[in-house]
């Protein structure tokens, strides 16, 4: 089955401000044409961090940037962010640096972040349900639309305002609400049936929280969180830094990661 989710376009904010007195442009590295839009990976997983930084600015009044600053809130250095965001055609003002308010734009913009992006949660565990209370992702674009869990005991419950449907209506569900992202919270041995069935209902973009590698068609996007893998790179560097074992053996990562699942 085939759908098409159409997002709606946030209204674009005036432009005065930051195309004002003529500015000279910073000094920037120019763009390689790599990738789609000829934007690379890196570049795009690095936008949420400048984006976030840029947040906490606009949150305190903050009403222009230096790209020194900028950089430092993010944890790059000023020449990548300068190049990254050339990718956005946006090169700041000389002595002056960057308007907040409009590159915060412009990068909500280049990362979907101005539309509308129905989520589904497969697996009300502890983290599905956390997932599912969190009140950041509405502002950001993300609306969690439905919840599905394969627990009868669960299903029919309200979590946030929404009611956790069964297992079973999961490809009625996507359809109902145009699902545009479906994030996988299910144990490690359910969720590969849980992304074929997403996959094959339309949803194209996938966020998995299991603690297993799965496979996706051509066309879909899969992003992994491994939980117990973060843990034992942080365990890796406090083994180095403390001089003593601490890294957590192989099924305790698991456990522990299994654990905040629920």
């Amino acid at each position: 089955m085939t759908r098409s989710t159409r997002p709606k376009e946030a209204a674009t904010p005036p432009r005065g401000a930051a195309l004002a007195s003529a500015p000279q442009p910073e000094p920037v590295t120019q763009p390689d044409t790599t990738g789609d839009r000829g934007v690379p990976e890196a570049t795009v997983a690095r936008l949420p961090l400048y984006l976030r930084a840029l947040t906490s600015l606009a949150e305190r009044g903050v009403a222009t940037v230096s790209s020194e600053q900028l950089a430092a809130s993010s944890g790059v250095n000023p020449a990548q962010l300068r190049k990254d965001l050339s990718y956005l055609g946006s090169y700041g003002t000389r002595g002056v640096g960057y308007q907040v308010d409009f590159l915060r734009h412009q990068i909500s913009r280049e990362v979907g972040l101005t539309h509308d992006w129905p989520v589904v949660i497969v697996g009300i565990g502890n983290l599905g349900h956390a997932l599912a209370t969190y009140t950041g992702f509405k502002s950001r674009g993300f609306r969690i639309a439905a919840l599905i869990d394969a627990d009868p005991e669960k299903a029919g419950k309200q979590i946030a305002g929404l009611t956790v449907e069964p297992a079973d209506d999961l490809e009625r569900v996507i359809e109902e609400n145009d699902i545009a992202i479906g994030v996988i919270a299910t144990p490690g041995r359910a969720a590969q049936g849980v992304c074929d069935r997403l996959v094959a209902a339309g949803v194209t973009s996938v966020l998995n929280f299991a603690p297993v590698v799965l496979t996706v068609p051509d066309g879909v996007d899969l992003r992994k969180v491994d939980l117990s893998i973060e843990l034992q790179i942080l365990a890796y560097h406090e083994q180095r830094k403390n001089g003593t074992a601490l890294a957590l053996t192989p099924e305790q990562a698991v456990e522990l990661a299994e654990a905040v699942r629920g």
